[in-house]
């Protein structure tokens, strides 16, 4: 770096500059030289022969240098060029690591200190124990955060205001630095260079707590101004209203009400009134701190009130300190008492656990802290063309569309309709609603009608589910219906389901528009492509594009929700088109049986991996035997569909229908994906580690070797499960399809079910023509006598497609047919793909 600054310095006085050319010899370069060459470079870091005789030509002051020693300066300076942005890269890195290792060592400090107090509080015990003369007191975490409620008559009162403002610094310090709480590692979240920061949750307190700790790249002030707007990172927030505000003491005090959307159909929501205190400390931190004030009565108006729970907030906040090289250090921390028990017993962990504080707020402000900070330096990319400010507004916009229609608050214009004689689905309406809060003129609407309904599911990973619902939606959905609503959204007349029908042709494109830092949520357009059923235009393309939303697809997630929300949209989609989300959202209420670090059962309920070995699952890395994912979850379903006046009766009995027919098939689902319900699911499918599938893979295997003359597998497989087992692992995809009219597939490795990005549950969905191309058909088509009579041929290399729409290449692909025992009959035919990858 040196020698560079060095150079730089000579050239801008004018001097000679040297520079080594191949063989080692200075060149001598004058500044008006250099200066050629850095306008040419600044165009062309890498200019061809051609273009650097060109150089030469047109540059009389370069006329002296030779070819080769300007190719040789260009080479020079693309390694400099290479080399500052290296030193630039190891420099932020090592101003992260530093700023971790801070933190490490500051939460080293305080659990240090908390052993401490709990050595002293042992002791304590110990002693009470030995007097039995009174009961035992317990000087734990909940008799130090546990808050005395401040009245309302406080509010008129701004030395009283700001008494309890600072009361609420010092309670919210000890809990963000200090051993006010006994924090516990987030399980699942691993500190570490490349992690978003240190999680930890409450052990043994008064409500539920969660605490962050992490590096941002922005100033302490930007990063308080993001947190405070709670509306913009907080999905669940509803709305947040500033009551008072008035400079107090150092800083400023904020009386706030804040309503907070239910997360079912099956609990109410939840609202807050709160004393905000920002300030700065004596040190330059930033702090913004904040708790509950007693009253019931505060807020807008009694009657909206009135469908709100009243939750309490004890000291929370954010400390923002400023950090050396630039950036801040952020220490977040949110405690709640959200009243358990106002909502059925059977929701309540979802109310009583830390780990959903964490994952919904705590961890999700520091997410959204640092994408806002990456977005600001450049380093985030979107697709087609949008930016990243746009796309953080539809996601908002179909998370809140998604929450109103779930909660349906009365002051929305929300009201319900009569029930049909079932009370799974609730129908509600609103003649008032404008969609998605947008402005865009529409046809004129009677209103807008949503279908909800919520059930329980057993022993079903929320992230495998959703992402099931959202590779296969030909699975649960009804093309016509979506057809409805998106011919509903554009300003042309309405079209009731069935005036003209169009076929779904199978095929869905995911078209990726963006996502999060650690790929929690994405954003995405999907084509639905179809074609009307009608002689008169059935050569009329009548593709469907959604905009959806998919988030909490990681099963190692704790405590984090799965959704999947979509709105129909048009091709060419403005910044401010109007969407009507639908979707799904699935909520885990208890934590998983196993260790939530164990990831041995992550993808147990989509590949048969698990189920391979005879008797019980075991950890391949203890042995234990691992129970898989056993608990709970709620999900919930809501559809909103447009209407006119005079079609409401007949939209909402369509609503139903349609809502209880997509609740059937995700129980279908979600049965097959189970695992304690996988092999009562499967039925006529090949359920893993049946004796069927293990009967076919030793058909596969011996045909193989019959028609080939080699073998398939290693010469090591023995018995039925090995020979099963190793099919299951080959390296090359192998796939099954039946000898009907219509083949589809019956079976597939785990390669081959990588390669058709689809699962055993949809396996047989997918017919044969459907995954090769025009050109594959027809090579397909050619060998087809060949391999029935011969019994086996050897397709070209070629490209195919996945379920999920993507194109695949492969070296070389064998057919060949499997007969069944004792070559009486043929069976299926079976396919390898050689050498295939995602083009």
């Amino acid at each position: 770096m040196a020698m560079v600054a060095q150079q730089h310095r000579e050239s801008s006085s004018g001097s000679i500059t040297k520079h080594l050319d191949s063989s080692g010899k200075y060149v001598r370069y004058t500044a008006e030289q250099v200066e050629a060459l850095e306008r040419v470079y600044a165009e062309c870091p890498k200019p061809s022969s051609l273009r650097r005789q060109q150089l030469i030509r047109e540059c009389p002051i370069l006329s002296n240098i030779e070819p080769k020693q300007i190719k040789v300066w260009f080479q020079n300076r693309r390694c400099r060029e290479k080399q500052r942005k290296e030193s630039s890269r190891l420099q932020t890195v090592n101003r992260k690591l530093s700023a971790m290792n801070k933190l490490l060592m500051e939460e080293n400090d305080r659990l240090q200190k908390q052993v401490s107090q709990l050595v002293c509080e042992n002791g304590f015990m110990r002693q009470q124990l030995h007097t039995a003369s009174a009961a035992t007191t317990d000087v734990s975490c909940e008799s130090v955060v546990t808050t005395p409620q401040h009245s309302l008559r406080d509010a008129n009162n701004p030395a009283g205001l700001l008494s309890i403002a600072e009361e609420t610094l010092a309670e919210f310090l000890s809990k963000a630095t200090g051993t006010a709480v006994d924090w516990v590692p987030m399980p699942g979240m691993k500190p570490g260079p490349d992690s978003v920061g240190i999680f930890a949750i409450s052990h043994s307190c008064s409500g539920v707590a969660a605490r962050a700790c992490g590096l941002v790249s922005l100033e302490p002030t930007k990063i308080a101004e993001i947190l405070k707007d709670r509306s913009s990172w907080f999905r669940d927030c509803r709305n947040v209203e500033v009551f008072t505000m008035f400079s107090a003491g150092n800083g400023t005090i904020e009386l706030l009400y804040t309503q907070i959307y239910a997360p079912t159909t099956l609990a109410p929501a939840r609202d807050f009134w709160t004393l905000r205190y920002t300030t700065t400390l004596e040190n330059g931190s930033f702090v913004v701190c904040e708790r509950s004030l007693s009253g019931t009565g505060a807020g807008p108006n009694a009657a909206s009130a009135s469908q709100f729970v009243r939750a309490q907030m004890l000291p929370s906040g954010y400390l923002i300190r400023p950090c050396d090289g630039g950036g801040s250090i952020i220490h977040i921390v949110d405690h709640l008492n959200l009243e358990a028990w106002s909502a059925p017993e059977i929701l309540r962990p979802l109310y009583e656990s830390s780990k959903v504080v964490a994952q919904k707020m705590t961890i999700a402000a520091l997410r959204y802290a640092r994408q806002i900070a990456q977005e600001t330096s450049g380093e985030v990319v979107y697709g087609l063309g949008r930016q990243p400010a746009v796309l953080r507004t539809f996601s908002q916009r179909l998370s809140r569309g998604f929450n109103d229609a779930i909660n349906g608050f009365s002051d929305d214009g929300w009201s319900l309709l009569s029930s049909d004689g079932g009370e799974d689905v609730i129908v509600a309406v609103n003649s008032r609603k404008n969609i998605a809060t947008t402005s865009v003129p529409l046809s004129p609407l009677g209103g807008i009608l949503c279908a909800k309904a919520s059930m329980l599911l057993q022993n079903v990973p929320p992230a495998v589910l959703v992402r099931f619902l959202r590779e296969h939606r030909s699975e649960w959905a009804d093309f016509n219906v979506d057809a409805y609503v998106a011919s509903s959204m554009k300003s042309c007349s309405y079209a009731y389901p069935g005036v003209r029908p169009t076929r779904f042709t199978g095929s869905q494109i995911i078209m990726p528009l963006g996502h999060t830092i650690e790929h929690e949520e994405m954003l995405e357009v999907i084509r639905l492509e179809g074609h009307s059923t009608g002689q008169e235009d059935a050569f009329m393309p009548r593709d469907i594009h959604l905009l959806q939303m998919c988030s909490g697809t990681d099963e190692n997630a704790v405590g984090a929700c799965s959704e999947l929300v979509f709105a129909a949209i048009d091709e060419m989609f403005p910044d401010d088109a109007p969407l009507l989300p639908s979707g799904f959202r699935i909520i885990p209420l208890e934590s998983k049986s196993s260790d939530p670090q164990d990831t041995s059962n992550a993808h147990r309920t989509l590949d048969l991996a698990s189920s391979l070995e005879v008797g019980p699952a075991t950890n391949p890395a203890t042995g234990d035997v691992v129970s898989g994912y056993s608990a709970r979850s709620v999900l919930t379903i809501a559809f909103q569909f447009p209407f006119e006046d005079n079609l409401q009766d007949n939209v909402a009995t369509m609503a139903r229908q349609y809502v209880r027919s997509v609740v059937s098939s995700v129980q279908r689902v979600a049965m097959a994906i189970s695992p304690a319900g996988v092999n009562s699911t499967f039925g006529s499918k090949l359920s893993p580690g049946s004796p069927e599938a293990v009967t076919l893979s030793h058909w596969i295997c011996q045909s193989y070797s019959y028609h080939m003359g080699t073998e398939l597998l290693q010469a090591d497989s023995r018995g039925d499960e090995s020979v099963l087992k190793n099919l299951w692992q080959h390296q090359d995809a192998i796939l099954c399809c039946s000898l009907k009219s219509l083949p589809v597939f019956i079976f597939a490795n785990k390669a081959g079910l990588d390669m058709l990005e689809t699962t055993l549950v949809a396996l047989q969905d997918i017919t044969l023509d459907r995954i090769f191309d025009e050109s594959g058909r027809k090579v397909l088509f050619a060998e087809f006598p060949k391999i029935m009579d011969q019994g086996f041929a050897y397709l070209p290399g070629g490209i195919c497609m996945s379920a999920m729409g993507r194109h695949i290449s492969y070296e070389q692909a064998i057919a060949w047919k499997v007969f069944a025992s004792e070559e009486t009959s043929v069976h299926c035919l079976a396919f390898s793909f050689i050498n295939w990858s995602f083009v």
